[in-house]
C-alpha cells in the first residue's frame, strides 16, 4: 500500500518476500548487554529519561506514548556518542589483543595503553552529533580527531565539535562528499575512520557503532517493565544512513521475533533513500544537496549493514516535509497539562511525535492508522535522539513558528 500526499508519503509493507533474512546476530541481547556494561564504566553514564505522555496519548486516542530522551546522554545533548565510544573502545581493545569486556574506559585512557599503541587520529564525517561524539571520545582517551562537515552545516555544531578538541571544518560538498574525504585523508595520513555508515570493505567499525546504539533500546525496555509493559506495540524510528533504526530494529527482532513491535521508519523528503528503496526493491541513493532542517537525517546513501535489516523487517516507510518535525518539536515543547516538557531538536523526538500527531488527528490518514493498527490499545515508543543541538534553529522553530504545519 502506497500513499502519496503533500504532507506524508507512506509505503506500508503488506508482506515480505520469502527469502533469507538479514543478519541480526551482531545485535543480540547478549552483545548489547556487553555494550551497556562498557558504557556503564564511564563516570558520565546514567540512564536517560523515558517520559510518559499520558495527556498526549489520551488526546490522540492511544493507550500510551513514551519518549526516550537522549538529550541527557553523557552531557552531549545527543545519542551518537554511544556508537563512537563503543567503536573506539573496541578498536583500541583489538589493538591491545583484548576483548572489550576485559578493558575499562579508565584503562584505555591510561598512559600504559598510550605507550603500547601510540597516538591515533580518528577521522569522521558528520552533520553534527556523530562528529561531536567521536571528538569527545577521542579526547577523553588521549587521542586526536579530525571531523569534516557538509556544506550548510550549523556553525554552532561546528564550534561544539571544536570545543571537544577536534580539528573540524565545513567542506564544499554534501554528506557523502565528506565521507569520501574522510576515507581519502585516512588512507593518506594513516588515520582511522570512525564512520556511522558502511560501504564495501568498511564494515567492522560501523557494526561496532550500531552495537553501541543498542544501549538505548536496552535501557528503554528495562524502563518499560517499571510500568508493567514488556514491549511497545509500535516503535517510530528516524533514519539518516540507517544505522540507528537498523540497530534498534535488529535488537527487537532478535529479542521478540515475530512478536516484535510494529516498526515505522521515518525520513525527510529531501533525503528519503530508504523510502525510495522500499518502493523500488533496490538500494536507492539520493544525490546532491539535501535541503532539510533535519540535519541528522540529511544522508542520501543507506548503510549497507542496516539496509537489509530495514528492508526485511520494517513494517512501514514514511517520507515527509520539514514542517512535520517542526510540529512535533512544538508539541513536545508545549505539553498538555500533566505531561513533561521535552526539548527535542529537528532530528529528534519531534520527528516521531510530528508523524504520530498527523496520523492520529487527520482523517486523510485513517487508512494508514488502520493498516498500522494504531488505536486505543497502542503503546507507542518514540526516541528523541537529540536536544537543541542547534539552539538558534530550535528557537526559530519553537519560538517563532518557522515551518508551520498550517
Amino acid at each position: 500500500m502506497t500513499i502519496n500526499d503533500k504532507l506524508v508519503k507512506a509505503h506500508i509493507v503488506d508482506s515480505k518476500i520469502d527469502k533469507p533474512k538479514a543478519n541480526i546476530g551482531f545485535i543480540s541481547h547478549e552483545i548489547v548487554k556487553k555494550v551497556n556494561d562498557f558504557h556503564k564504566g564511564f563516570s558520565e553514564y546514567s540512564v536517560t529519561p523515558l517520559h510518559k505522555l499520558d495527556a498526549l496519548a489520551k488526546h490522540f486516542g492511544l493507550k500510551n506514548i513514551f519518549v526516550k530522551d537522549e538529550s541527557y546522554r553523557f552531557g552531549l545533548n545527543a545519542f551518537k556518542v554511544l556508537g563512537s565510544t563503543y567503536a573506539i573502545g573496541k578498536y583500541l581493545a583489538s589493538r591491545l589483543g583484548m576483548d572489550i569486556s576485559e578493558v575499562s574506559f579508565e584503562y584505555l585512557s591510561s598512559e600504559e595503553v598510550k605507550d603500547k599503541i601510540g597516538e591515533i587520529t580518528f577521522v569522521t564525517a558528520t552533520d553534527g552529533n556523530h562528529g561531536r561524539g567521536v571528538a569527545w571520545a577521542a579526547n577523553r582517551l588521549g587521542q586526536k580527531s579530525v571531523v569534516y562537515m557538509p556544506r550548510g552545516s550549523s556553525l554552532t555544531r561546528l564550534n561544539n565539535i571544536k570545543k571537544e578538541g577536534a580539528d573540524a571544518s565545513i567542506i564544499d560538498g554534501n554528506y557523502e562528499d565528506a565521507v569520501k574525504l574522510s576515507e581519502e585523508m585516512a588512507e593518506k595520513n594513516g588515520w582511522v575512520v570512525i564512520q556511522d555508515t558502511a560501504w564495501e570493505g568498511y564494515e567492522e567499525i560501523p557494526t561496532w557503532i550500531m552495537q553501541g546504539y543498542g544501549t538505548i533500546i536496552y535501557e528503554a525496555l528495562e524502563q518499560l517493565t517499571e510500568y508493567g509493559i514488556d514491549k511497545p506495540t509500535h516503535v517510530f524510528l528516524q533514519a539518516g544512513v540507517g544505522s540507528f533504526p537498523g540497530a534498534i530494529l535488529g535488537y527487537l527482532v532478535n529479542r521478540f521475533g515475530e512478536d516484535r513491535p510494529i516498526t515505522i521508519i521515518m525520513e525527510a523528503d529531501a533525503a528519503n533513500c530508504h523510502y525510495l528503496s522500499s518502493l523500488s526493491g533496490k538500494r536507492e541513493i539520493v544525490e546532491g544537496d539535501m535541503p532539510t532542517i533535519m540535519a541528522g537525517l540529511a544522508c542520501g546513501a543507506p548503510n549497507i549493514i542496516s539496509y537489509d535489516i530495514l528492508m526485511d523487517y520494517a513494517d512501514c516507510f514514511l517520507s515527509f516535509p520539514d514542517y512535520v518535525t517542526a510540529r512535533g518539536m512544538r508539541i513536545l515543547a508545549s505539553p498538555l497539562k500533566g505531561d513533561p516538557r521535552i526539548i527535542s531538536g529537528e532530528s529528534g523526538g519531534g520527528v516521531g511525535i510530528g508523524v504520530v500527531s498527523l496520523l492520529m488527528e487527520r482523517d486523510e490518514y485513517k487508512e494508514i492508522r488502520k493498516k498500522l493498527k494504531l488505536d486505543e490499545e497502542s503503546v507507542v515508543l518514540v526516541i528523541s535522539t537529540e536536544g537543541d543541538t542547534d539552539p538558534d534553529r530550535y528557537k526559530d522553530i519553537v519560538w517563532d513558528g518557522e515551518f508551520s504545519s498550517k
